[in-house]
């Protein structure tokens, strides 16, 4: 049986099941170093924006190469890619223990060292969702999703508080270690991963027009849009309570490193437990409604940290968050997954991850700022208010049903007839749809060809127009503009069922004997 038609569940697939386990190991390695990282700020600098700048370093990478990232794992192999960018890991994490054990650590070395590492993460985290429906197929992306998430959230559970006690009994240069050791585990399932290549018959895009293809794709896609626009809304103010953590440990509850790592093991155990009870809860919630309740949740647990009077308040404050951000996070990497088809897949998550830590990054610099010219609660309290409000954006942009539509590529369009010699490479290509529609029905056929403009644009094309022959009344010419043959052809390999569906819908104002006529004109080699 392929792994792909696994029907026990995603952990049924064991190339799925050794990589979650193998990312859990490398994971729990991960939170030990963040624990480490920003306890030894605050004994480097008590400074809350050098404390907040920790968290910015690991998200800033992720902000500037998330897309070219992306870009990479849809043009290359992706195996290669996810071991080049753990390798790169495992040299920041080997480094950063080095230079921390030689006592040679200084603020901006553990920012540098923290950003190579993000840098890492930034390189693979593309290609880590993107291969996932490689490995499970459809049917069980939905769970995969969720096991993923909750994998990233047993390691929170027990990262923080291994890393808290193993800082307080060794040093920071000890969880440094332990987390490139970590690392191997995914590097040895992928070393040991066989990954067939995906066939097509027309050549890899070029990196830079990959790029463009994302960003293409991305400003003509109402339903991705619509994540950006809600994970913009959350993180942005979300990422106060990350980022002035370890300030609420240290100087507002007094614990020590092992007492914060318990601290944010309880977030961490609190999104176990959300996990867990959301694929029940889904059956019977929406997505969109999760996702208010989560946002409204986290900012209660926001305004509520700023006030917490003993580390047990805290805790239980802390597991709260801990289940609303998994429900958040869970309902947007779900949203984003199927809101793109699989050819645009690694890049259109790259732009989420943009957007995401993004707004994480600029939201820890905004209140670490905040912070140092107030105070801590006053700072989580404003956070708290605002993500309160920025929830309103849920009425507006609803996240839709799992498997709402169909991306898959449906393959309807005919092969395009070329005589004489081929055109290879050669562009740009004017596609010519000739409509024949009932004069009295024009204008509702125009309004709604228009519906399929975003279609046309983000699956290739330059330019679009409508239209009407001045001599032939109901003659509809649809034309755009793509830049090249290549990239044409490339369309018809792109085509959805969906899109299918929405074509049928316009076929059914076409009164023609014959189905619409297409025409292709190429520019001529000068």
């Amino acid at each position: 049986m392929s792994e792909a038609a696994a029907p026990r569940g995603p952990l049924a697939t064991p190339l799925f099941r050794a990589l979650w386990i193998a990312t859990i190991v490398s994971n729990i390695g991960t939170w030990m170093n963040d624990v480490g990282s920003s306890w030894l700020m605050t004994s480097l600098s008590p400074s809350p924006l050098w404390v907040a700048m920790v968290q910015a370093a690991t998200t800033l990478p992720m902000f500037v190469f998330a897309l070219p990232a992306g870009a990479l794992a849809d043009v290359i192999d992706r195996r290669k890619l996810l071991i080049a960018s753990q390798m790169l890991i495992l040299a920041g994490a080997a480094s950063l223990a080095a230079i921390t054990w030689s006592g040679l650590i200084t603020p901006p070395l553990l920012l540098a060292l923290t950003a190579v590492m993000g840098l890492g993460a930034a390189l693979g985290a593309p290609a880590f969702q993107a291969i996932v429906p490689e490995l499970v197929g459809k049917p069980s992306l939905a769970d995969a999703i969720a096991l993923n998430s909750l994998g990233v959230n047993i390691a929170r559970a027990m990262g923080p508080a291994l890393g808290g006690v193993i800082v307080a009994l060794s040093g920071p240069a000890a969880v440094y270690a332990l987390n490139a050791v970590s690392i191997l585990a995914v590097l040895g399932v992928l070393f040991a991963w066989r990954r067939q290549a995906l066939v097509s018959t027309l050549p890899a895009e070029h990196f830079f027009g990959a790029l463009r293809a994302g960003y293409r794709y991305a400003r003509h896609a109402p339903a991705l849009q619509l994540v950006l626009v809600r994970s913009v809304a959350f993180f942005l103010f979300s990422s106060a309570l990350w980022a002035l953590l370890p300030l609420v440990g240290r100087q507002m509850l007094g614990l020590d490193a092992a007492g914060y790592g318990v601290l944010l093991g309880s977030m961490g155990a609190g999104a176990v437990a959300g996990a867990v009870a959301l694929a029940r809860v889904r059956k019977h919630v929406s997505a969109n409604r999760l996702s208010v309740i989560a946002s409204l949740l986290f900012a209660v647990a926001t305004l509520s940290l700023g006030r917490a009077g003993n580390a047990w308040v805290a805790g239980g404050i802390m597991v709260v968050a801990g289940v609303s951000w998994i429900t958040m996070l869970s309902g947007l990497n779900v949203a984003a997954q199927m809101a793109v088809p699989a050819w645009i897949k690694a890049r259109a998550l790259a732009v989420y991850l943009l957007v995401f830590q993004g707004a994480m990054t600029a939201g820890s610099i905004l209140w670490g700022i905040f912070a140092s010219r107030t105070d801590i609660p006053t700072t989580l309290t404003t956070a708290a208010v605002a993500l309160g409000v920025a929830t309103l954006a849920a009425f507006r942009f609803r996240l839709p049903a799992a498997n709402a539509v169909d991306l898959t590529p449906s393959g309807h369009w005919a092969e395009p007839v070329v005589t004489g010699e081929h055109p290879a490479d050669r562009g740009p290509v004017m596609i010519l749809i000739e409509y024949r529609v009932d004069p009295a029905r024009t204008v509702e056929f125009v309004r709604e060809l228009h519906g399929f403009k975003p279609v046309r644009q983000r699956d290739g094309a330059l330019r679009w127009n409508v239209f009407e022959d001045a001599e032939t009344p109901g003659l509809i010419i649809e034309s755009f503009v793509v830049a090249s043959w290549l990239e044409h052809l490339r369309q018809h390999e792109r085509v959805t069922h969906e899109d299918r569906l929405a074509q049928e819908s316009l076929r059914r104002f076409h009164t023609g004997d014959r189905p619409p006529v297409v025409r292709h004109l190429i520019a001529p080699n000068l």
